[in-house]
């Protein structure tokens, strides 16, 4: 896909990234039946808590056999139902495996005819991805990603001062993303070759990917340089290039201390944004001259109250009643994985 192709046919969904959150018609809708593929993977338990509570969902329950999923199945008091039983009642499943059995749920929930939440990453290899993709297009069923900040109001306003020309024209994205690993979660990520750049720095990639359009080329620089007897390439870097622009993003599990670093910053020939740190979000604009609703200058943004994962559900919901479209569609959801594999260096 030509990136003016991609930026043209995004206009829509920027214009949702910038809109507010979406508002529920002032008639209640019928709830939507939503079961869950996987409890395991570490966005799982607080989607599961939400949809058990969300006025939006019809909360049917929780496949997953593992002694993990059972337990945090048990302590959330979510009920646990069978894989038949999920996918006769569901019309949206939502899959928080783990990661090795992401691509594999979201094609059998596909295959049963159900709109799906997917956990990113989305697949291990090229292959899966497009398989997800070419299956809900045929099907006409709905893919969301798992990205956690697709609908933070920090990246809404990133999003819409590039998209509107407030910033000129965009040279440079930088963004970092760090945590401090546990010993005994590393293997976990180890699991993969792209390592702590797959599992979180695809965030990222996302945001970045979505905001410039298919790069021309993507160069990881993976590595590991934590003093741990495994192979988790802990310490890492990603260069997306552009025509005339690139975006460098760094990963890390390394990060000491009890807050991670974590930022992503926009610039540009008329200006600047900067989010940082991202949770809780400061976002700082700077502006050669007064555009859209901001000055001329250096300015704090003031951001709405952000909840992970509460306007994905919100949104999702609204675009299986019909009521809207998803804000990323699917071809963007595959650039997007495409993208994240490249620069994890696994494709």
């Amino acid at each position: 896909m030509h990136r003016r192709h991609f930026l043209s046919t995004t206009a829509a969904a920027a214009a949702a990234l910038a809109a507010p959150r979406v508002l529920r018609a002032a008639a209640t809708p019928a709830r939507i039946p939503i079961g869950f593929l996987g409890a395991t993977y570490s966005h799982g338990p607080a989607k599961i808590e939400l949809a058990m509570k969300s006025p939006d969902w019809d909360f049917v329950g929780v496949c997953d056999p593992t002694p993990a999923g059972r337990q945090i199945c048990e302590k959330l008091g979510a009920k646990m139902i069978s894989q038949d039983e999920l996918l006769a009642r569901a019309r949206v499943v939502a899959v928080e495996s783990d990661i090795r059995d992401h691509a594999a749920h979201a094609l059998l929930a596909l295959r049963a005819g159900k709109h799906v939440h997917l956990e990113k990453p989305c697949a291990a290899t090229l292959a899966d991805a497009h398989a997800v993709i070419a299956l809900a297009r045929e099907r006409k069923l709905l893919v969301q990603g798992g990205f956690m900040w697709r609908y933070h109001p920090g990246f809404r306003a990133i999003f819409e001062a590039v998209r509107a020309g407030w910033l000129g024209d965009v040279y440079l994205v930088r963004g970092f993303i760090s945590n401090n690993l546990a010993a005994a979660r590393r293997p976990e990520w180890a699991e993969f070759s792209g390592g702590a750049m797959f599992e979180l720095g695809s965030h990222l990639i996302d945001a970045a990917t979505r905001l410039l359009g298919p790069p021309k080329s993507v160069t990881p620089f993976l590595a590991r340089h934590g003093k741990f007897d495994d192979t988790l390439r802990d310490n890492n870097v990603a260069v997306l290039d552009y025509e005339r622009a690139r975006a460098v993003l760094f990963n890390t599990a390394l990060q000491a201390g009890a807050t991670p670093q974590r930022s992503f910053e926009v610039l540009g020939t008329k200006g600047s944004a900067t989010l940082m740190p991202i949770e809780p979000g400061k976002l700082t604009l700077d502006l050669t001259a007064a555009a859209g609703p901001y000055k001329k200058g250096a300015q704090d943004v003031p951001l709405p109250s952000y909840k992970r994962y509460e306007d994905d559900f919100i949104e999702l919901a609204a675009a299986v009643r019909g009521e809207k479209k998803l804000s990323v569609s699917l071809d963007e959801e595959l650039l997007v994985a495409e993208t994240v594999l490249r620069a994890s260096g696994m494709s």
